[in-house]
């Protein structure tokens, strides 16, 4: 008993000691982990259509016959010259890394293996499915140095459990590597001195990296790995759609047309024509037969979208729009079409986990479809976060199923049964519809159209703010400065577009009423800060005193009063006075006369004080 116990723990510190020291051990592949594809000295070479994540490339020589890359081209510059001495750095960690288990030359077999270094000084092969087993670290690394070829056959599988993650394996290859059809392969692949070749159908979820040899793939699936220890892709920054948010079809120039039962959530309308076809029973908004102040801000606010989507820098090219579709996988990137493009068959869009990944699509020249066709979002993909800047006429084809809001200039026809998850909005260009259904998320981001105005009351009357606003779900909020107002006392309407102050006060002077309107969705807007003067009608505080004087004197009278935009007039016996050569100050709160004389003995002097409101 007591010498099993001994042994026991030997072995558990052995096994930590070894889990502690292949901590340093981690390659690090530098720049070359953005290549999903990439040889510091050959050719690589596709057959077939491949669908690819990540950057082709080669330091010397070419990359022929690929098709629309999720990544970018870099052959024979600064990237893959960078690339290329980061992959020689890698390759030298992997090679110094400490062995700790020495395999037979034959993997897989339903074989499972727990972290560590595993050296094979021979030609390997993988037969069926090998199992790297993490034990619930995610941060497991497995290193494979095989001194000769690698090789996989049919069907072969590595399948990662328990946490397991496939930017943590790294195969270290000193010969050519060939991965036999239909090869599940995990891990980066990296060939010191040979050729690495893929078969039709393999998947490599990792990178193939050759330090002296070509590549060659033949209608593979190859993305590069999407660990949580590594940066996660958010694309470029959402567009700020304005009113055009509240829109399901627009047109700023050009008629609006359907045919058959359409569905529509989002209004519906054009600023330049007429809006026709559509049942206001099936449309989840208003239906503007005709433009109007609501169209006019949709046409504004489209023009401010076009030119920032317009100015938006592409970080990734798809080369060959003609073959856009076809099974094509994509992440979250500003990607441009440079030419007219054919979407075919299904298009993937992949957030990896990211519900608010965008995706922006630059296609400069006519979009269509063919019928049937379907861009499917994966991964937490959203519709409200995918966009289309499309320059040129557009025509969805019958039956498909099409994923986020198409910004145009030119025409747009969605056919028959089409199903929109966004919206339809052109510049310039007719609009058709028949028998479709679109979808967009409830609600819209209010616009305010009209902002209130400040308001001059007099004390006791009746004032009101009132702000016109656009959007799905509004809701008000009438403030003093910052603090909200409620409803009670002589306030109403402090959470609608009106607010009503009744009867206005002096208490309720102030040059900051403004109101905040939130709707469906952000940003909130918030209006100008207005005021609200409250006159008063004039009144006397002091009224002027009779006096008795010698004759010859001069004398005056003086009124106190208090009111908004006061005036006088002074009158002897009702008739008003006027300044002269003996009168001054008919018209102010002083009267002044030099040199009385007998007729102004027991005449009556009165003045009138007026205001811009009628006395209290």
């Amino acid at each position: 008993m007591r010498k099993y116990v001994v042994a026991c723990a030997v072995l558990l510190s052995a096994l930590f000691v070894f889990n502690s020291s292949l901590v340093g051990q981690v390659p690090n592949l530098g720049t070359a982990g953005n290549f999903a594809l990439f040889t510091t000295n050959g050719a690589i070479t596709n057959t077939g259509i491949s669908q690819i994540t990540g950057n082709i490339g080669s330091n010397v020589g070419g990359s022929t016959g690929f098709g629309n890359v999720d990544g970018s081209m870099h052959n024979q510059d600064a990237a893959s010259a960078q690339s290329a001495a980061d992959l020689l750095v890698a390759y030298n960690q992997m090679n110094a890394a400490v062995p700790s288990f020495f395999p037979t030359s034959i993997l897989g077999n339903g074989q499972t293996l727990n972290a560590g270094v595993y050296s094979i000084s021979s030609n390997t092969s993988l037969n069926g499915i090998l199992n790297l087993d993490a034990q619930g670290d995610p941060n497991a690394v497995f290193i494979f140095q095989i001194e000769g070829t690698l090789n996989t056959i049919l069907n072969s599988e590595v399948k990662l459990l328990n946490g397991e993650q496939a930017c943590n394996v790294f195969w270290k290859v000193e010969g050519a590597v060939g991965m036999a059809a239909g090869t599940k392969m995990r891990g980066a692949v990296v060939a010191h001195n040979g050729a690495i070749s893929m078969g039709v159908g393999d998947t490599l979820e990792g990178h193939a990296l050759s330090i002296n040899g070509a590549i060659s793939v033949n209608g593979i699936r190859c993305q590069t790995p999407t660990c949580s220890s590594l940066s996660i892709l958010t694309g470029p920054a959402t567009p700020y759609l304005g009113t055009t948010e509240c829109f399901g079809l627009f047109s700023g120039i050009g008629a609006v047309t359907n045919v058959g039962a359409s569905s529509v959530v989002g209004d519906v309308g054009t600023n330049s024509g007429a809006t026709t076809g559509f049942n206001p029973a099936t449309v989840g908004g208003t239906v503007h037969a005709i433009p109007d102040g609501i169209t006019s801000q949709c046409a504004t606010d489209f023009l401010s979208v076009y030119a920032n989507l317009s100015a938006l820098i592409c970080d990734i090219e798809l080369l060959y729009p003609a073959q856009f579709g076809n099974g094509l996988v994509l992440t979250p990137h500003a990607y441009l079409l440079n030419a007219a493009v054919t979407l075919t068959d299904s298009l993937f869009l992949n957030a990896q986990g990211n519900p608010n990944a965008v995706f922006i699509f630059h296609v400069n020249g006519a979009f269509g479809t063919s019928s049937f066709s379907n861009v499917i979002l994966q991964n937490g993909a959203q519709a409200k976060n995918v966009f289309w800047l499309i320059n040129g006429a557009i025509t969805i084809g019958d039956n498909s199923v099409f994923n986020g809001t198409i910004i145009s200039q030119g025409a747009i026809n969605l056919m028959s049964g089409v199903t929109l998850y966004g919206r339809a909005l052109t510049g310039v260009g007719a609009i058709s519809t028949s028998a479709i259904s679109t979808f967009m998320q409830a609600g819209c981001s209010p616009a305010i159209l009209t902002q209130p105005l400040a308001e001059n009351v007099c004390f006791g009357d009746t004032a009101t703010f009132s702000v016109v606003a656009t959007g799905f779900s509004l809701t008000y909020q009438w403030r003093l400065g910052l603090v909200n107002l409620i409803d009670g006392g002589n306030i109403s309407g402090a959470t609608t577009s009106t607010l009503t102050i009744n009867p206005a006060t002096d208490l309720d002077a102030a040059s900051n009423y403004n109101v905040v309107v939130l709707g469906g969705f952000n940003p909130i807007e918030i209006s100008n800060e207005v005021a609200l003067n409250v006159q008063i009608g004039p009144l006397i505080i002091m009224q002027p005193q009779s006096q008795t004087i010698c004759e010859g004197d001069a004398f005056s009278f003086t009124v106190l009063a208090v009111g908004t935009s006061l005036s006088f007039q002074w009158q002897r016996d009702f008739v008003n006075l006027i300044d002269g050569p003996t009168v001054s100050g008919a018209t102010s709160n002083t009267l002044s006369i030099l040199g009385s004389s007998l007729q102004d003995t027991g005449a009556n002097y009165t003045v009138t004080v007026s205001g811009v409101c009628l006395p209290e």
